[in-house]
């Protein structure tokens, strides 16, 4: 029998699993932040801990893991594969590779090898693979880079449109009293001081407003708006650059903001962006864990036969509960 390490390592959290070759998870280990963009030394161990409880509860040892996939965020450029690909070594599988997160939130949410996947959770980023298995990734980098949205900027947009409505330069906005009753405050004169003489960081959880309060309020809905057709157009660029204009392929929506049911303020947008270009795009919301891509990408890399049943057996275990209704940035 043999067995395979998956790692997916995020902002927030670590997440290693072991499989055995027919997609069964035997071991599964959790630890804190696996990005190195966040600290280097703090990724590493929290990195190290969640394989190390993974492989003690599979009761596998390192050497019996034929391949291991770590899919890490902020693995984005070749100057953090630099840190990467020693700090992973040096763990001691015989076989592995490091890939970004976004490659296996892809793999975890299509059967093909090719396709696309757009995430939008604490930020934005695109990524794609065309059938050529070249690669292409648009954003990821923040605002001054071309992105617009993921949670942590639309609590900004939420924050300001409410300043700017107290202000007269927006129409009045259900976002308001949503606002003040999230916050704490009893004016927006009371909040717009208090953030400014305390330089208080507005906080990322001010975006589930928007779903709140779409249904009845145009401003609201005009950021969610904004928020698809950018998005749309991310997955576009990926798609004209990869020359995907013609193929069959799934585009997989990864990260709260896309996965909540209330997610028709924004998939409109982007389909009718992405429909455009590519007619036989069919657009998904994950509902796998992305470390199952990770495994998926390791029994490939070693040349294993990945059939329905592997499938079956990682969405056994690794299904995302609650995928609709979920709010946790991440």
């Amino acid at each position: 029998m043999n067995y395979y390490l998956g790692v997916d390592g995020g902002g927030s959290k670590t997440l290693a699993v072991v499989s055995d070759s027919a997609g069964r998870i035997v071991g599964r280990g959790e630890s804190g932040c696996g990005n190195h963009q966040l600290g280097v030394d703090l990724a590493n161990r929290n990195i190290r801990e969640a394989v190390a409880m993974a492989l003690l509860q599979a009761k596998v040892e390192q050497t019996e893991i034929e391949f291991a996939m770590f899919g890490l965020a902020g693995a984005d450029r070749e100057a953090d594969f630099q840190i990467l690909r020693p700090m992973i070594a040096n763990i001691g599988f015989n076989k592995h590779s490091i890939v970004c997160d976004t490659v296996i939130g892809l793999r975890a949410g299509t059967k093909q090898q090719d396709g696309v996947v757009m995430i939008c959770g604490s930020g934005t980023n695109c990524y794609g693979i065309n059938k050529r298995g070249e690669a292409f990734q648009c954003g990821g980098f923040g605002y001054a880079f071309g992105d617009f949205g993921g949670g942590s900027e639309l609590a900004v947009e939420v924050f300001r449109s409410v300043i700017r409505s107290w202000e007269g330069r927006e129409r009045n906005t259900l976002l308001t009293q949503a606002t003040l009753r999230t916050l704490g405050f009893a004016s927006v004169e009371q909040m717009f001081h208090a953030y400014l003489d305390e330089g208080v960081r507005v906080p990322h959880y001010l975006a589930k407003l928007l779903f709140e309060v779409a249904g009845e309020d145009e401003v609201a809905r005009g950021i969610l708006r904004r928020q698809g057709i950018e998005l749309g157009l991310a997955a576009s660029a990926v798609i004209r650059k990869l020359g995907m204009q013609h193929d069959k392929f799934d585009l997989v929506m990864v990260g709260s903001v896309l996965t909540r049911g209330d997610s028709e303020y924004l998939t409109p947008y982007i389909q009718k962006e992405v429909s455009g270009i590519a007619p036989d795009c069919n657009m998904r919301i994950l509902t796998m864990e992305p470390v199952a891509g990770a495994i998926l990408l390791a029994m490939e890399q070693s040349g294993s036969n990945v059939d329905n049943s592997v499938y079956e057996h990682l969405e056994e275990r690794l299904s995302v509960k609650e995928i609709k209704t979920a709010w946790a940035i991440d």
